[in-house]
């Protein structure tokens, strides 16, 4: 019967490594690599796994290609610190892999919260993520905002959600954003996307018309408010860097060390 390896790249995730290594104890084997934390990850990895590996930071999709390549089944399931595998996903998991799927890969619907609040609408929901996949036929591919897995085959949709500790407060969701807005917006820039003032003037009004009243985030009260317009915050700021960048190696975005997309930082992954 086919097992399944659990993959985790963290640094300095001391605060919430527990949660999301218990969350997967029913895996056949964890896999941990860190870059070099200073607040006793480790320590906290190696009370769930002996495979806790120390290694320089080469980039997000490098990273956890090289977790990867450790593993000793094919079936990889990639996770970050600040997520949980919920009881049904990790039963509907199982079952998948226990059938030897056609699939190459599978998706699932991540549910987050922000603001201390779980969330089925607005953008954040369902924010499929492709995070179980055979390594024999799927990689992580770098880009500049988020590292995705691509697959030589079919992609299967599982039910059950993956669970992602958010942000607390607007403070910490706006400085995320314009990380990942500057990211965008280089990436647009690369392939040809030109920022102008229509785009500015239209694009943030109707990010927000789409997560609050298309997505239904009027159904979560407070919250479903301010990720709404935390989205126009975030699509305002993405043009507004367009517009401002002079050529596609202006590196904007790409200075500090904790970085969520693509290869930008030195040391490894704060989400």
């Amino acid at each position: 019967m086919p097992g399944v390896s659990v993959t985790v790249i963290c640094r300095d995730e001391a605060h919430h490594l527990e949660d999301a290594l218990r969350s997967v104890a029913w895996a056949d084997e964890i896999i941990v690599v860190d870059s070099g934390s200073t607040d006793g990850t480790p320590g906290i990895a190696r009370r769930f796994t002996d495979r806790v590996i120390v290694r320089e930071w080469p980039g997000y999709a490098a990273q956890k290609e090289y977790a990867a390549s450790l593993a000793a089944n094919d079936w990889i399931l990639s996770i970050d610190a600040d997520e949980r595998v919920s009881a049904a996903l990790a039963a509907e998991i199982r079952e998948v892999i226990q059938r030897e799927p056609r699939e190459a890969a599978f998706r699932m619907p991540r549910m987050t919260r922000h603001f201390g609040r779980w969330l089925r609408t607005t953008d954040a929901y369902p924010d499929y993520q492709v995070r179980l996949y055979n390594r024999r036929r799927a990689r992580w591919k770098p880009l500049d905002v988020h590292e995705s897995v691509t697959a030589d085959g079919p992609v299967g949709t599982l039910r059950n959600d993956l669970l992602h500790e958010g942000d607390d407060t607007v403070e910490q969701r706006k400085a995320k954003l314009r990380r990942y807005a500057e990211l965008s917006a280089r990436e647009m820039r690369r392939k040809g996307r030109r920022g102008g003032a229509i785009a500015l003037l239209l694009h943030p009004p109707a990010a927000f018309l789409r997560s609050y009243i298309l997505r239904r985030g009027f159904m979560d009260g407070r919250a479903g408010l301010r990720v709404s317009l935390l989205q126009a915050y975030y699509v305002f700021h993405k043009f507004a860097c367009l517009r401002e960048q002079r050529s596609p190696t202006s590196g904007a975005g790409l200075e500090g060390p904790r970085e969520r997309g693509g290869q930008a930082g030195r040391r490894g992954p704060r989400r």
